[in-house]
């Protein structure tokens, strides 16, 4: 019988690199057990780039990261994570590779030996483009400049290492098809004439006949496949052996190379070369092509991670052969896989791992079920719910980020707030119609080739039907272009096996109505033609290869849809709307203005129906910014009013360090307006941390936003002048002589208060809630970071862990009066954490009550309650403190009670040792002023505070 699954009751999330490695991770685990940790949350650690700071561009699914610790320093951290019976989440991404790493054995091959690798069907590769001259060749984006300027810079350089010949252009390393070795080899055996009569002189002539027998790189055939990989390994050797034992070989090598290499101011001297790198199974060509010619799947539009087709059984066995390894060990206990949306078919890939699991510890895969602890990201918009029929435990938790967001967000203010911001910027910015603007420019900029290419399957597929055919090519790609603009989700997930669900039909179908909506002048039988090819309609009238084109058309689009959303919503217009920020968050709608208790209260116990045992998380390595960044954002949305004068007054004071560039003032109002919000969130709690670093952490975000907006700047385009003015706008804010420190610091001190009072409430919130809480590594202090790489800054770990001892005896009540030194913090943390390891089955499957409270401030009190058998939590804590004011140090509830619909039973708060008697229908809120927060517990052998 298969061993139950291990389930995380908490988790914590670490970021390794090379300068956070398993011996690290090994040294703080008697630190997370203590915080109350059941198990460590780590990012990916296959092989990647060498200087790789994430781990999310694996260059060997089946070795680990060199530089973040051997085989035997891993062991030593899965024997110390055993020892104190902690498990581990691991991070696995099965979508794309790291392609720049020459470690990257596959892609070399496939670079090396084109269509004829034996890796060729692991990369979702086009070996037919469109455009002939990439035929059976892959279009690699890398140069600086146009091929032709950077051929005749003298920039690609030959090497040549152990009998193979490599092209060189800085970091990138290219491996030469062996067959076109004969471009030098040839100059080489000129060079070597005095020599004819001997056998080196023989033996470099019967390499160059082996060449010649090569089989080409176009040639697929399986048996040619496994003599080309073969027979050229031995030509190698042969080379080799010939250069080691004859050394005038190899300086006629030498002598060839850089015959061919030509001679800068010589244009003419470079035609070998460039006749060379023309016979190669690559083109290369100037990054800015990319968007329109590239002919490999992408993660997004990041050239130097190309997607696998995992959906192949081949290529799922291999890559998932150490990861399996490591979960048969139980090294490994659980995993997120990143980006599933990426896959050709999510719920088939799901399957399959569990299937697998399942074999291998059961030796049954007939009903794989739910062994395995598996998490998927995904990414929710429109009220979409993750799949019923996914075999996974949950998501990484984007949803509840957004929720926890949404539910310290006053929606009374809304209409009041968008018109602060559209004065502000003195323009109206139409969220949806933003999204679909910045649809089609992510379509037009980086990802084109995509649009292009499914037009043209598209147009096959209209070929094939007499109905149809007369649609013109581009009819069709603009219909594609504007169905996908129009979008509302990030995918749908249709294929022959799973048909098409209710959700995916409803998503088509109103992405069609937008369309036309938009499109008045395109036919209308043009958008149906391709709504009915997504929803399969009348798949099985067509014959064999019409329903392979459809098909396959339906598989590329869908895999299509995700990339250009998350470009134009996360990475582009979540930078321009700028009204609240603390909305603009991955998984988050910045349209929708905060939510009702009620709302949240549904969202709970629907989690606990469906999904009990998801990732709940309030800051990832993704997120926008930090879960106490946000905090203090939100709090913007209860005091519109000071607000608005806050930001002309410091507008005016600032209006001097404003550039002039060409009419348009830098920064922009939009930018600026940002940036005050930005200062708000970050401000840190002690004056001498406002020094140079931090300046330079606030320009690097602007800079960063400035570039994702693409408005005044962007990653291809940089207008250089733009970025100068904004940063020395960032650094005039920000000198202490400037009268805005004075006007901003009364500010910041007051949001953060209120901020710090949000930070708490939606950890307690995150530790309390159905589903698994996760922490992301640090933020059990205050964390005041921003996006990457802000958000992968060093954690002090050793601070930490002393903190955590001394408050070991320390009432909560009393570290709330120092919040600032962040003890309160990591004392909630870790009081909830414990008492979660206490009682798991009550966090896990306890029922889920919502209370409300009567009086002034009913509707800033968020309580409910879990139940299991006779265990029982109270939790109760603020939102929307503006109004409930400052007592001497928490809130003024003042006649606001709780009405609890059942008589309590005697219980005790987890983080105060307050008490409440047993029998008590109703609750004065009033008795919670000096630490506005509560968890009562009625087991008091739980984690009773002293």
């Amino acid at each position: 019988m298969a061993p139950a699954p291990r389930i995380p009751i908490s988790t914590y999330r670490l970021q390794f690199n090379r300068h956070f490695r398993f011996k690290d991770a090994t040294g703080i685990i008697p630190y997370l057990k203590k915080l109350g940790i059941s198990d460590i949350y780590s990012s990916p650690f296959f092989r990647s780039r060498p200087e790789s700071d994430h781990g999310y561009d694996v260059s060997n699914h089946n070795e680990l990261h060199p530089p973040i610790g051997s085989r035997e320093d891993f062991d030593i951290m899965v024997d110390c994570l055993k020892e104190h019976d902690m498990g581990q989440v691991a991070d696995f991404v099965p979508n794309h590779m790291g392609i720049i790493d020459p470690q990257n054995e596959w892609w070399m091959d496939v670079l090396e030996n084109g269509p004829s690798s034996r890796f060729a069907q692991f990369f979702d590769i086009d070996w037919d483009p469109l455009k002939e001259a990439l035929r059976n060749k892959v279009l690699l984006p890398v140069l600086g400049d146009q091929y032709g300027r950077v051929l005749e810079r003298g920039e690609f350089h030959l090497q040549f290492k152990e009998g193979a010949f490599y092209l060189n252009y800085f970091d990138w390393v290219f491996p030469l098809n062996p067959r076109t070795y004969h471009f030098l080899l040839r100059i080489a055996l000129e060079k070597l004439g005095q020599y004819s009569d001997e056998e080196m002189f023989l033996d470099l002539e019967s390499i160059l006949t082996a060449l010649e027998y090569l089989p080409p790189r176009t040639n697929t055939d399986e048996e040619k496949i496994r003599e080309r990989a073969r027979e050229k390994e031995v030509v190698k050797r042969r080379i080799f052996r010939l250069c080691r034992e004859c050394p005038q070989v190899e300086e006629a090598i030498q002598l060839a190379i850089r015959h061919i290499e030509g001679q800068v101011g010589n244009p003419h001297s470079f035609d070998q070369l460039d006749r060379l790198l023309d016979a190669q199974a690559y083109r290369l060509s100037y990054w800015k092509v990319a968007a329109e010619e590239i002919n490999y799947r992408r993660f997004f539009d990041v050239n130097d991670l190309a997607a696998i087709r995992v959906e192949n059984p081949i290529v799922f066995d291999t890559i998932h052969k150490f990861l399996f390894e490591l979960l048969e060990k139980r090294s490994i206990t659980g995993l997120r896989i990143d980006h599933v949306d990426g896959l050709r078919d999510p719920k088939r890939y799901l399957i399959s791992l569990q299937r697998r699991f399942a074999e291998m510890v059961d030796g049954d895969s007939a009903e794989p079920g739910l062994g395995l602890y598996l998490i998927v990201e995904k990414i929710f918009s429109d009220n979409e719910k993750l799949r019923s029929d996914w075999p996974v435990y949950g998501t990484t938790g984007y949803d509840f980020t957004a929720e926890i967001t949404q539910l310290l967000v006053d929606s009374r203010n809304g209409e009041k707030f968008s018109k602060i911001y559209r004065d502000f910027i003195e323009r109206h910015v139409h969220f949806e119609s933003l999204i679909y603007e910045k649809k089609k420019l992510v379509m037009d900029v980086s990802l084109a080739s995509d649009i292009e290419s499914l037009g043209h399957m598209l147009s096959d597929v209209s070929e094939g039907d007499r109905l149809h055919r007369d649609f013109t090519l581009d009819s069709l790609r603009t219909v594609v272009r504007e169905l996908v603009a129009c979008f509302p989700v990030y995918r749908t997930y249709i294929s022959a096996e799973n048909g098409v669900s209710e959700a995916d039909r409803q998503v088509i179908l109103r992405a069609v109505r937008a369309a036309k909506r938009r499109n008045a002048s395109i036919d209308t039988s043009i958008f149906d033609f391709l709504r009915d090819i997504l929803l399969l309609e009348k798949l099985d009238d067509s014959d064999g290869e019409a329903q392979r084109l459809r098909l396959e058309f339906v598989s590329k689009f869908q895999q299509c849809t995700g990339p250009i959303m998350a470009k134009g919503l996360e990475d582009t217009a979540f930078y321009i709307f700028n009204r609240l920020a603390a909305l603009n968050e991955v998984g988050g709608n910045p349209q929708q203005f905060g939510i009702s208790l009620e709302r949240f209260h549904e969202r709970n116990r629907a989690r606990l129906a469906e999904r009990p045992l998801s990732l709940l998380a309030s800051t990832t390595h993704d997120t926008k910014r930090s879960e106490d960044t946000r905090a203090r954002m939100a709090v913007l949305s209860e005091m519109p009013d000071e607000w608005q004068k806050w930001i002309y007054e410091w507008r005016d004071l600032n209006a001097v360090w404003k550039k002039n560039l060409e009419g348009d003032l830098a920064p922009s109002a939009n930018e600026e307006y940002l940036a005050y919000q930005t200062l708000l969130g970050t401000w840190p709690l002690s004056m001498e941390e406002v020094n140079a670093e931090y300046v330079e952490r606030i320009q690097r975000y602007m800079l960063k936003a400035i570039k994702e907006a693409k408005v005044n700047s962007s990653w291809i385009q940089p207008n250089e002048d733009w970025e100068e003015a904004v940063r020395q706008f960032i650094a005039h804010l920000l000198r202490p002589d400037h009268g805005f420190r004075s006007k901003f610091e009364p500010a910041a001190a007051k949001i953060a208060w209120h901020g710090m009072l949000n930070s708490l409430t939606q950890a307690i919130l995150k530790f309390t809630v159905p589903g698994v809480p996760d922490i992301y590594q640090g933020t059990e202090l205050w964390d005041f970071s921003l996006v990457d790489p802000d958000n992968r800054r060093p954690v002090d770990f050793a601070l930490r862990t002393q903190l955590l001892e001394k408050i070991q005896n320390e009432n909560a009540e009393n570290l709330f009066k120092t919040w600032q030194d962040s003890r309160i913090k990591i004392s909630v943390t870790s009081r909830l954490l414990r008492l979660r390891q206490q009682a798991p089955s009550l966090f896990e499957t306890g029922s889920y009550s919502s209370f409300y409270a009567n009086g002034e401030f009913a509707e800033c009190c968020v309580a409910f309650s879990r139940e299991l058998d006779r265990q029982m939590i109270l939790v109760i804590v603020p939102r929307f403190t503006a109004r409930l004011g400052t007592a001497e140090c928490g809130c003024d509830w003042k006649e606001t009670e709780l009405l609890v619909d059942k008589a309590l039973p005697a219980m005790v708060d987890q983080l105060t040792g307050r008490t409440i008697k047993a029998g008590l229908d109703t609750l004065p809120l009033k008795s919670l002023n000096a630490f506005p927060f509560a968890v009562f517990h009625n087991l008091t052998d739980v984690t009773s505070p002293k």
